[in-house]
């Protein structure tokens, strides 16, 4: 009495997997059919999607072995089975090529930032510099007396003081910028780390246990 139900729930279990299966095929079709290998972009896209849309094409390949093991929990390696071994392998091997190109890529990005972090550091250190030149003082304290921030009554003293505190002001809110920044920057590294290079490493482990899991 239960063996039709549970027929009819294993080949719906396998149509669903491979499905899934090749929603991903598609989707990685979709960007190889811009044909861009020279392009760092490209080789980025191309490991983000894979990345992204694996977990689905995971889930597809357990739906067909547990599909497969409804209708006959006692088969051996029937062809099926050898299907899902050869794709789980063949994407445990393309997120294992994916891994070494999602690091360079980290490794541009991060390199990016630096650089431009290091150009602000620049612009700051040459700014901090130019609190005892005369010349700046002076260009500071007539567009403080323009904005009405520096009495034109004071003294030369006091309007010395007055324009190096806003200078030393825009210099702290600088550094505080500079400090978000490098924050941000090392937050978006270890997600990037986390979410792209530690999620190919887990998916080609887990491909590689489904493959295992389909032809032992």
């Amino acid at each position: 009495m239960t063996t039709a139900p549970t027929g009819r729930f294993g080949t719906l279990s396998r149509w669903l997997g491979f499905t899934l299966v090749v929603l991903l095929a598609l989707q990685l079709l979709a960007v190889l059919a811009v044909n861009g290998w020279g392009e760092e972009a490209f080789r980025q896209l191309l490991v983000e999607r894979l990345v992204t849309q694996a977990p689905m094409a995971l889930v597809g390949l357990l739906l067909v072995l547990f599909g497969a093991r409804l209708d006959d929990p006692h088969a051996g390696r029937t062809p099926l089975k050898w299907v899902v071994g050869v794709i789980g392998g063949v994407l445990a091997l393309a997120l294992l090529a994916a891994i070494p190109v999602s690091i360079s890529g980290d490794s541009a990005i991060s390199a990016k930032a630096d650089q431009a972090l290091q150009a602000q550091k620049g612009q700051v250190a040459m700014a901090r510099a130019q609190l005892n030149n005369p010349q700046v003082l002076e260009q500071v304290i007539a567009q403080g007396e323009q904005t009405g921030q520096i009495p034109p009554t004071a003294s030369q003293e006091e309007k010395q003081k007055a324009a190096k505190a806003f200078m030393e002001r825009q210099l702290g809110q600088a550094d505080q910028q500079i400090q978000q920044a490098e924050r941000a920057r090392d937050l978006a590294t270890n997600q990037r780390r986390i979410g792209g290079t530690g999620t190919a490493v887990v998916l080609a482990i887990a491909f590689t246990l489904v493959a295992l899991a389909a032809l032992l």
